[in-house]
């Protein structure tokens, strides 16, 4: 099914998911859809690998994490952030290098001090190759880190290519 992009997210400077000056990053972008689902789409490259031509395990649970992590960031509008308590994925199919990968995620329940989510890694023919279940802490970003927005370059990048909707 095909959902309207509502917003694009705030990518930063050096985190491995969303940095555009991290030389190893994923550089991928978030997308908040109309029925309250966010999208994380990404092209891996060689750098992330594990056996020749797959993603590293690893690296789709960081974006399975990351992108269910940061659906809370949809319902409050001061950035909220989701710090990870426990985090579970179940892998499916071979994930390839060099093509384009959606990530979805969304919260399942939420309460004042914790929220869980889920999310699935979606193959270009919209197979799902890994899905993620992760339960985590609510908390403001100056309590995790010290955080300066203009030095980490956290902001939203227009790109020609920002999709209007997206199939999922």
């Amino acid at each position: 099914m095909r959902y309207q992009v509502k917003k694009k997210q705030q990518n930063s400077k050096m985190c491995l998911v969303c940095g555009l000056k991290n030389t190893y990053g994923l550089k991928g972008a978030f997308y908040e859809l109309e029925n309250n689902e966010l999208v994380f789409v990404f092209k891996p490259t060689n750098e992330h690998q594990s056996y020749p031509g797959r993603l590293h395990g690893g690296i789709t649970t960081a974006v399975l994490d990351e992108t269910i992590g940061r659906a809370i960031m949809m319902r409050y509008e001061e950035v909220m952030w989701g710090v990870t308590v426990v985090f579970t994925t179940r892998f499916k199919k071979p994930i390839p290098l060099d093509q384009k990968l959606r990530v979805v995620g969304r919260i399942t329940s939420e309460n004042s001090r914790f929220f869980e989510g889920t999310g699935e890694l979606l193959l270009p023919d919209g197979d799902v190759a890994a899905t993620g279940y992760g339960k985590y802490i609510k908390m403001p970003l100056e309590k995790i880190a010290d955080f300066d927005a203009a030095e980490q370059e956290w902001k939203v990048v227009p790109n020609e290519h920002d999709p209007a909707s997206i199939e999922i």
